[in-house]
């Protein structure tokens, strides 16, 4: 007596297979290349939504070799493949994305997607499976209530969600299988993508209160707390934007692929509309301060625009932005506090975050050396490996030139009207001059997180060594006198 063979696995794609929607990656990618075919996309829609993806699919250069894969998906299909199951790939998504996905993956016997003349979601991939296997003919594995009525007509459910009521739905009309349950979207992502940690950059707005000894007065402390605010607001933006536009270099970044937009545990579109929004809250903040504060972050608003579009690609010019981007926020702390920065200030601001910026470059193009062993080029970046002797050598001149700056600042006699004792302050130089040796022995040695203010946040020799300079600054000036 023959054996009856067991019914085919049909898997969805988005949500299923991978977390991410190729609906959204190839609009996003799309957008990303700057291509004018952008324009062009309200009339696809117009044409119908199966038009619309396949246009879409055809004018994007989405790259699905880096998109995020669901493992346990993958496991559970290539299991049913061993016990002689047939694996269909299942999607609303363009056939000509689906076909190269399945390639990548090596998994599917077979792919039923959407062309020119159909859209294959809802009652219509219902329908094609029922003709094609019979109704109660297959097991279906997705995520999506849109999929309801294939799950209606399936043998078993497999679903890969979280939701409960989902499960419970699904329920009522075919026996469930099993679940794989994905991972809950917390708070905690959400946090990650608006990098509030680094939000530790925006104390830079409270640096000229302190520099001239005015961080006490109510009225300009507060106006240094709002600006902080807006500044904190407006990062955060960008932030969200520059993911959103980084999506294929962050997957192939050691660590960046975590974040929550490249590995789509947040969605493309919710990125897109929390950006503007907080980037709208922003501007509401700084219009209650004066004028010439929203003028500068208007400004480190266009030039971070600048730098996630494109300039981020140019040599020396990015990490000279990046140093730019921290001196504005001094600039701006100024502004919103009526309060005029030094000579000094600047000067020192300048060279001291051009160091961090190289610091910041030269660790991220030295791991992709040690992940990769191949040397090349840094994914989205303009450096080859050929360039890290010479990023050392720049990082290291412009740290101890900042260094110099404050020695001479140290050794102006006008000093004295601000600190009564100045010798205290000869203990800073040598205390910057052994911070930034160290910084960069560990960046040189691989030991340097890419991002050198979450590394000083975090070390406990770098706290020490500001802890020590304003107990400097604090006996300079007389404390406790």
């Amino acid at each position: 007596m023959e054996s009856i063979p067991a019914p085919p696995l049909c898997v969805a794609c988005n949500g299923t297979v991978t977390p991410a929607n190729l609906l959204q990656e190839t609009l996003l990618s799309l957008l990303r290349t700057g291509s004018w075919k952008i324009l062009l996309a309200p009339f696809w829609l117009l044409q119908g939504r199966a038009v619309f993806k396949s246009k879409l699919a055809e004018a994007s250069q989405l790259n699905l070799d880096v998109l995020p894969i669901n493992e346990d998906v993958l496991t559970m299909a290539r299991a049913a493949r061993q016990q002689g199951r047939r694996v269909v790939l299942v999607t609303g998504s363009d056939s000509s994305l689906a076909v190269k996905l399945s390639e990548r993956l090596q998994v599917f016997d077979e792919v039923l997607a959407s062309d020119p003349t159909r859209n294959l979601t809802g009652a219509a991939k219902a329908s094609v499976l029922c003709e094609r296997f019979g109704k109660h003919g297959y097991d279906f594995a997705g995520s999506s209530l849109r999929d309801f009525s294939v799950w209606e007509n399936a043998r078993k459910a497999i679903l890969v969600t979280r939701s409960e009521q989902l499960i419970s739905k699904v329920r009522t009309v075919t026996e469930i299988d099993h679940v794989i349950r994905t991972t809950k979207l917390r708070l905690a992502d959400y946090v990650r993508m608006l990098r509030i940690h680094q939000w530790l950059k925006n104390m830079l707005v409270f640096v000229p209160a302190l520099a001239a000894h005015r961080v006490t007065d109510p009225t300009v402390f507060f106006s240094a707390c709002v600006s902080f605010l807006a500044f904190g607001l407006c990062a955060s933006s960008v932030y969200v934007l520059n993911d959103l536009l980084d999506l294929e270099s962050d997957r192939q970044h050691p660590r960046k692929h975590k974040r929550p937009l490249a590995a789509a545990r947040i969605p493309i579109s919710q990125g897109l509309l929390i950006a503007p929004v907080l980037l709208l809250a922003s501007l509401l903040i700084a219009g209650s301060l004066p004028f010439p504060f929203l003028a500068v972050l208007a400004g480190y608003f266009a030039v971070t625009l600048s730098y996630s579009l494109f300039l981020k690609r140019q040599v020396i010019v990015d990490v000279m932005l990046l140093a730019g981007l921290y001196t504005i926020r001094v600039i701006g702390g100024a502004a919103a506090t009526h309060i005029k920065p030094s000579f000094w200030l600047l000067a020192f601001s300048i060279f001291i975050f051009l160091s961090l910026a190289l610091v910041k470059r030269y660790a991220e193009l030295d791991l992709s050396l040690r992940k990769n062993k191949t040397g090349g080029r840094l994914a989205g970046r303009g450096y080859v490996v050929e360039d890290l002797p010479v990023l050392l050598a720049l990082g290291v001149a412009s740290g101890f030139v900042a260094v110099l700056i404050i020695a001479l600042y140290i050794n102006n006699p006008d000093l004295l009207v601000t600190y009564p004792a100045p010798e205290w302050l000869w203990l800073i130089p040598g205390l910057l001059l052994y911070w930034v040796s160290r910084l960069w022995m560990k960046t040189h040695r691989g030991e340097m997180h890419d991002d050198p203010v979450v590394f000083t946040a975090r070390d406990w020799q770098s706290l020490t060594v500001v802890s020590l300079s304003a107990a400097c600054l604090l006996l300079a000036s007389g404390w406790p006198g």
